[in-house]
């Protein structure tokens, strides 16, 4: 995995620098986006595979996303099927939103809590978070009755744990201790 991320990080970067030159870094963003879902289908991936030439792995690539690629979309396909890298684009375009994030200072959170929260509840975290961490945030809310109580936080690597399932946890590891 590492390898593939190594491998599509140039191709996203170079996409990314282009965008932010012409201002249209969120065309680009739904372009790859679509682009990396299309080349990950297993049908088209078995198609991709079992065709000898990277002009012709492009030319199918850039038939099935049709309208959906604009003229320098499409030159990224070909590109990265001359150098026989197509197998990456999904992993470009993951890694083409994290720069789109970093850019737009947004974060996405991920918010666990044992019932659904009402939108005071959202707003007020929202809030809260957008202080905490600088950026814009972007509220993904799950329910997980085994939570118990209060929420678990996830924002990239910071995990905040404030729920009774997790105080209970703590509990038991330094009762063992």
């Amino acid at each position: 995995m590492s390898e593939l991320t190594t491998i599509a990080r140039p191709y996203a970067k170079a996409a990314f620098e282009l965008a932010v030159e012409k201002g249209n870094v969120e065309a680009w963003n739904d372009m790859l986006f679509f682009a990396g879902q299309v080349a990950s289908d297993e049908q088209v991936s078995a198609v991709l595979s079992n065709m000898p030439n990277a002009k012709e792995q492009a030319s199918v690539l850039i038939t099935v996303c049709a309208e959906q690629l604009n003229e320098q979309g499409q030159n990224l396909i070909k590109l990265m099927a001359e150098n026989e890298r197509l197998a990456a684009i999904p992993k470009v375009a993951d890694i083409f939103a994290e720069f789109k994030a970093e850019y737009d200072k947004e974060i996405d959170v991920d918010v666990i809590s044992a019932a659904e929260l009402a939108v005071e509840q959202q707003d007020k975290l929202v809030e809260a978070l957008e202080k905490r961490f600088a950026r814009k945030v972007k509220l993904n809310c799950s329910i997980d009755e085994t939570v118990v109580s209060g929420l678990v936080i996830k924002a990239g690597d910071t995990v905040i744990d404030g729920s009774v399932r997790g105080k209970l946890d703590r509990l038991a590891v330094s009762l063992q201790s």
